[in-house]
């Protein structure tokens, strides 16, 4: 590294945090501040461990030669620091370079190193008192001409138990980088034990590779949200617009997940103080736009006809699609529409990447159960249909696809915008665990669309629920409604202008010769 001493070195003398923090909220999070030993034992996690085990772990991003690395601690006890320290080895030898406090609200601190050498591989180490350490590498970034990005959805809290099979078949992998694409927890009052939990999971992929995290509606606490730029929901349902929880709380779910991204292409806060983190991130020369399609989309209660029991479920096949798409209605909003202008004109990515919550189409007709057909769901990006197309004209302009999670479903559509196929092309990731809430992509009538692949018997140019349309390229549907579950790995070929989109099982050893991927994939696609 060029000149750890003189142009990393920022310490802070060691300081004792003896008071207790209160939260601001009484019904939430029972180990987010540090009078946990008050509210009984966790039934997520243990949360009373060794001292030398309280750095749970670190993830990281570098962007622009700035290293943003948050670590993750357990909760702490008033008498410790509350200083956790971030060393890095040079010449053989371990030297501090940085002193940061942890956040008494949700217990994580985050270290931003300017001037960051990217050219070479950095050990790194994050250290508490005397004995806890998470030790783990800063990547170089890669020179090749192949990236290859590992995404994964919905970590559902009906499997507690470990992620081993994960673990072994992405670092057989060796992914460049990591996507989290939201719901990496769903127990909706408790992030922080739930948020430990998924680090235990998941920290032997991504203490050595940089690792992008989002949260979706799970994360903040809530089934479904339409952000609706920050006003207070009144219910927990959401549709109304806006977030249920308290701000504060929401504020620590993203601090947690989001801090260590680049930093946001405007930062200016929406209602009740919430910030945000749309940005980029570059890696290898493959540009990912990280996008909060939520954040600002408008809650469908109120502002349209009610079109079935819910004012977000639409029931009546014979409704008209252009009664919902009323003026006004918002959804990735202007703030991000000019992001992705000025991103997709401006990046350096000889190839690029959208990364999000969830896809812009109704991607799916039966949800959670196999009796429970439904025609539309406004949860989807696919509504509404003029904020989904202007989305996905910045998009198409990027050159750039699509990669999303939430939907439980994998499937890899090409959007059509005027005409079928004018628009980009979208993988949306399988469930990691998929015993909560199954889809399926079955239509009706049973008959694949036109221009159908063969791969599987429904493929080919479809309307969705919306009247959006779509072309089926590939679909993983469900045995039953507890299978499923598996993640995608993105091959980016910079030399052939190629992306190909791999679907991978949970239970596949991806390691044997003879491992297959879910029926129908690989794809693969030119980028104009």
């Amino acid at each position: 590294m060029v000149s750890l001493l003189a142009a990393m070195i920022s310490c802070k003398a060691p300081q004792e945090t003896t008071s207790f923090v209160s939260a601001p909220f009484e019904d939430l999070d029972t180990i987010c501040v540090n009078d946990w030993w008050n509210r009984g034992e966790n039934p997520i996690i243990d949360v009373n461990v060794d001292r030398q085990d309280v750095i749970c772990f670190g993830m990281y991003t570098v962007s622009n030669q700035i290293l943003k690395l948050t670590a993750q601690l357990y909760p702490l006890r008033p008498e410790e620091s509350h200083e956790v320290r971030l060393e890095v080895k040079d010449g053989g030898e371990w030297k501090e370079i940085q002193r940061q406090d942890v956040n008494p609200l949700g217990w994580s601190a985050l270290f931003r190193v300017d001037d960051w050498d990217h050219t070479r591989d950095v050990d790194y180490r994050l250290r508490h008192g005397e004995a806890a350490e998470f030790v783990g590498r800063i990547r170089k970034d890669p020179d090749r001409e192949e990236i290859t990005l590992a995404a994964f959805s919905c970590n559902s809290n009906r499997d507690r138990g470990d992620r081993e099979q994960y673990v072994r078949n992405v670092n057989f992998h060796n992914p460049d980088l990591l996507f989290f694409a939201g719901d990496q927890s769903y127990d909706h009052k408790e992030h922080t034990a739930a948020w430990l939990k998924f680090g235990m999971q998941f920290r032997e992929i991504f203490r050595d590779r940089p690792c992008i995290t989002i949260p979706d509606d799970h994360d903040i606490g809530q089934g479904n949200i339409w952000g609706e730029s920050g006003k207070v929901a009144s219910s927990p349902a959401g549709n109304d617009g806006g977030y249920f929880y308290h701000h504060e709380y929401v504020k620590m779910v993203e601090r947690c997940q989001t801090a260590h991204l680049p930093d946001p292409y405007d930062p200016t806060k929406i209602q009740q103080g919430i910030g945000v983190y749309y940005t980029n991130l570059l890696v290898g020369g493959v540009d990912f736009a990280i996008l909060e399609d939520r954040k600002f989309k408008s809650g469908p209660a109120g502002k349209i006809p009610q079109q079935g029991p819910r004012p977000d479920h639409i029931r009546n096949p014979d409704y008209d699609p252009t009664s919902v798409d009323v003026p006004g209605l918002v959804l990735l909003g202007q703030r991000q529409l000019d992001f992705l202008a000025e991103w997709g004109q401006s990046s350096e990515g000889e190839l690029r990447a959208v990364l999000s919550q969830t896809g812009f189409c109704g991607g799916a007709h039966l949800h959670g159960k196999k009796e429970n057909r439904l025609h539309a769901d406004m949860d989807s990006n696919g509504w509404p249909q003029t904020g989904r197309n202007k989305a996905l004209e910045a998009i198409r302009a990027a050159s750039a696809v699509h990669i999303a999670g939430d939907q439980h479903l994998a499937t890899v559509i090409r959007h059509g915008i005027e005409d079928f196929d004018d628009g980009p092309w979208a993988y949306v990731v399988p469930a990691l665990v998929n015993n909560y809430y199954s889809r399926w992509w079955w239509p009706e009538d049973e008959e694949a669309g036109a221009n159908a692949n063969g791969r599987l018997p429904w493929t080919g140019q479809y309307r969705d629920g919306f009247d959006n349309r779509i072309t089926m390229h590939a679909y993983a549907n469900p045995e039953s409604p507890s299978s499923g579950g598996g993640y995608g790995l993105i091959r980016f070929d910079k030399a052939n202008k190629e992306v190909t989109f791999e679907a991978w099982p949970r239970d596949v050893d991806v390691s044997q010769a003879d491992a297959q991927q879910f029926q129908g994939w690989p794809i693969t696609v030119s980028i104009p």
